[in-house]
């Protein structure tokens, strides 16, 4: 396993001087096996008698962050890399939350021992950096190649409840299948009410992971499902057996079409978390509407202005995870236009209709939500996997700059003045009408918007 040369130094001279060793511990070792990147390392160290003892070693080598110490862990900080060196621990959950535990540090336990606290066997493995040799004891490179996800002791991991949304982000990360004890042990906990005690933030977290780190989010929601979660997300649930046009969505249901549209999204992605997480919302989201507007007219499934109707599911959905409201704002526009690109294009509209729709909706972002939409059918244009209408909206928006923001205003306040205008309400009157203008292209330049407003000096602005 290669390792940062300064956890070797440490290493050795926790060995030579201190009779002790140190561990590489959790997400790493298991990243290892998987053959994924390893980004981050924490480390365990056994043998010492007191957390003060590692605090004052580290210090030789790098600064240590004590934000953690009370926990039994410290942030090491070396040539601007961060690593979390721990003391082995025991937990015993002692009350409510994330916080409600007791933590006993003990430098003298035997690695097994310390390891029981872990929620997975995948997560549960070591390695000696000294001895070169890998710690196992609960069987965790074994479940990796049965591609298993499986707890390791019942008593502590129902003592957090956020290890079943852990246990559902991790099989959709890694494609791998919920132990059947397992899984009786998350739907036990789900039936008896321990995921309510779950702050939305924490939540919010693994909903992060699950959509930024998988190849196939629908995994996670799948197990969701299969688990019982999704009764604490009544709008999700409304999308089940809610049917479609099989002429449009021949590949069944609202939930099953959506599903394949998150996993649409993960080829759409920017390198923008951020901007891909709201993508992932809205793309989660757009057809909410379509519990309560879809019904059979004329022998044809319709969800007349379902884009409309999923407003209001979509910020309840939204605000069962956070309060940011800006963030979920910024989502809203996309779940109540991702059929404006495909409407536009079938109608052939003109550009003035392109940069009216600029002026309510980042463009850009709409048409990646509308092609996740479209690539998640089995319709035979989907297979194909060319979204014309996404292409021809967007260069209609790019020839004149408006793709991700809306147009520019040709006059501002100051130019009003500058014609010898006196500032008045009538100033909002002339800016508006002028921006109507440039809407519908009938002003293009900035003096035929200058001569515009003269004319209408002479006329009087209310004409």
């Amino acid at each position: 396993m290669q390792l940062p040369k300064i956890l070797k130094t440490i290493s050795r001279y926790l060995k030579d001087y201190h009779n002790s060793q140190a561990v590489i511990v959790g997400g790493s070792v298991r990243d290892y096996f998987l053959q994924l990147p390893i980004k981050d390392y924490d480390i365990e160290v056994y043998g010492l008698s007191k957390i003060e003892e590692l605090e004052t070693i580290l210090s030789k080598f790098g600064s240590v962050n004590l934000v953690g110490k009370s926990f039994g862990v410290l942030k090491f900080v070396y040539q601007g890399m961060e690593y979390d060196f721990s003391f082995p621990r025991l937990e015993s959950k002692v009350g409510v939350g994330h916080c409600g535990f007791d933590v006993i540090c003990n430098g003298s336990m035997e690695f097994k021992d310390a390891s029981l606290r872990r929620d997975f066997t995948i997560n549960a493995m070591g390695y000696n950096i000294e001895t070169k040799e890998f710690l196992d004891p609960y069987n965790g490179r074994e479940d990796i190649k049965n591609r298993t996800l499986k707890h390791i002791n019942s008593k502590s991991f129902i003592e957090d409840p956020l290890r079943v949304y852990r246990a559902v982000g991790f099989c959709a990360r890694f494609n791998f299948k919920l132990d059947s004890n397992t899984e009786r042990l998350c739907q036990n906990m789900v039936k008896n009410g321990n995921l309510e005690e779950l702050p939305k933030e924490r939540v919010y977290t693994e909903f992060k992971k699950l959509f930024l780190k998988s190849q196939k989010p629908s995994i996670g929601f799948e197990l969701m499902k299969k688990l019982g979660i999704l009764r604490y997300f009544p709008e999700l649930n409304a999308i089940i057996n809610i049917p479609q046009d099989k002429k449009y969505h021949p590949e069944g249901d609202v939930w099953i079409h959506t599903m394949m549209s998150i996993d649409a999204m993960v080829k759409l992605k920017s390198d923008n978390e951020r901007d891909n997480l709201r993508l992932f919302y809205a793309t989660l989201c757009h057809d909410f509407g379509k519990a309560t507007t879809t019904k059979i007219v004329d022998n044809r499934v319709r969800a007349i202005s379902h884009e409309q109707a999923g407003l209001e599911p979509t910020k309840s959905f939204l605000y069962r995870i956070t309060n940011e409201h800006s963030f979920i704002n910024s989502i809203l526009p996309l779940v109540k236009y991702h059929l404006s690109p495909s409407q536009l294009f079938s109608s052939n509209s003109s550009i003035k209709a392109v940069a009216r729709l600029a002026t309510k909706v980042n463009i850009e972002e709409l048409i990646i939500v509308a092609r996740a939409d479209f690539l998640g059918r089995t319709t035979e244009e989907a297979k194909i996997g060319v979204y014309y209408a996404g292409d021809w909206l967007l260069e209609m928006a790019k020839s004149i700059n408006i793709e991700n923001r809306p147009l520019d205003n040709l006059l501002q306040g100051r130019d009003l003045i500058k014609i010898g205008l006196k500032p008045s309400k009538e100033f909002k009157y002339i800016l508006d009408k002028i921006y109507e203008l440039q809407i519908n292209q009938e002003i293009k330049t900035k003096e035929e918007a200058l001569n515009y407003v003269r004319h209408l000096a002479k006329l009087g602005t209310n004409t």
